[in-house]
């Protein structure tokens, strides 16, 4: 894979998360010259370049650009927390990085969202996401889009985290019925559509929602994990009113269990729009679950 010709520096924004790594090691492994830019910074075991830099604040955003062709913003935030606000993270973040773009006159820009997300959303999470998606695009124009579903692989936090509460739950409740459709990606493959949306001409100015290649009821999946780990468990359907109320009591806890975006965003299908640009318009085949499950850690 090469990237387009003027691309050969790419600022990767939030690159030690879960994502933001394997991005990372995607566009190291296509050629680039990779910066990390968070507010913890330190030379990571590949030897990738880490500078500081705290997307609410524009000066430290402008510095961690210098010399940079294009940047990836995969900055998440899923709690509010005093100063670290979906507002201050998602949206003036998002602004922020974009406008810092623009000026210094970089080539790309991805910004990396969810499916779902919604400026009508009853969560102020999923609101935000869709917030800087908007502030994103109006800023810089080119920005490309990558809302992914559900993201797996071995170190992952969605799978892993089902297969700890069926090792640990005499029961397993529900969202509602189980009914609500996901579509789990690999994240290997979103990495891969980053490093695709640096070199295809026709990515800036667009969203690609991205997802893996079975859409499965979240009663479904719990079952499959079930048979990988070799634990069957009763489930149980919770009313969503039910949630909603748990997740608002743990919102008092210092690391809350729940929260209520989590609640929101299981009451409506996660799933690839039919007339969405997806994985297939980048030229990637996306990876089964099956294919992954057996290098989790069960």
């Amino acid at each position: 894979m090469s990237a387009t010709p003027q691309i050969t520096d790419v600022t990767v924004f939030g690159g030690t998360g879960f994502l933001g790594r394997e991005i990372v090691a995607a566009l190291a492994a296509a050629g680039l010259r990779v910066r990390v830019a968070c507010r913890h910074p330190d030379t990571d075991d590949q030897g990738i370049e880490t500078v500081y830099a705290d997307v609410r604040d524009e000066t430290s955003v402008a510095l961690a650009l210098a010399g940079s062709d294009a940047a990836v913003n995969t900055v998440g935030l899923y709690l509010d927390h005093g100063a670290e606000t979906f507002a201050a993270v998602h949206e003036n973040g998002a602004r922020n990085l974009a406008r810092q773009c623009a000026e210094a006159g970089l080539a790309r820009l991805i910004q990396v969202s969810g499916i779902g997300a919604d400026t009508g959303s009853e969560s102020s999470y999923v609101r935000a996401r869709a917030k800087g998606e908007l502030l994103a695009a109006e800023t810089f124009p080119d920005t490309t889009i990558l809302r992914p579903s559900a993201l797996f692989g071995p170190r992952d936090q969605f799978i892993n985290g089902l297969a700890a509460i069926i090792r640990t739950a005499p029961i397993i409740p529900l969202f509602g019925n189980g009914a609500t459709l996901l579509q789990p990606v690999y994240v290997g493959d979103v990495a891969a559509a980053v490093a695709a949306c640096l070199r295809h001409a026709e990515a800036p100015g667009r969203i690609y929602e991205l997802g893996g290649p079975e859409a499965i009821r979240y009663r479904d999946l719990l079952r499959r994990i079930m048979r990988a780990t070799g634990r069957q468990r009763p489930i149980l359907p919770v009313p969503f009113v039910l949630w909603s109320w748990l997740a608002a009591l743990c919102a008092l806890l210092p690391r809350p269990p729940l929260t209520r975006a989590q609640v929101a965003l299981m009451r409506r299908d996660n799933v690839v729009a039919d007339d969405m640009p997806s994985l297939a318009d980048l030229g990637i085949e996306p990876t089964s679950l099956e294919t992954v499950l057996p290098d989790y850690p069960f």
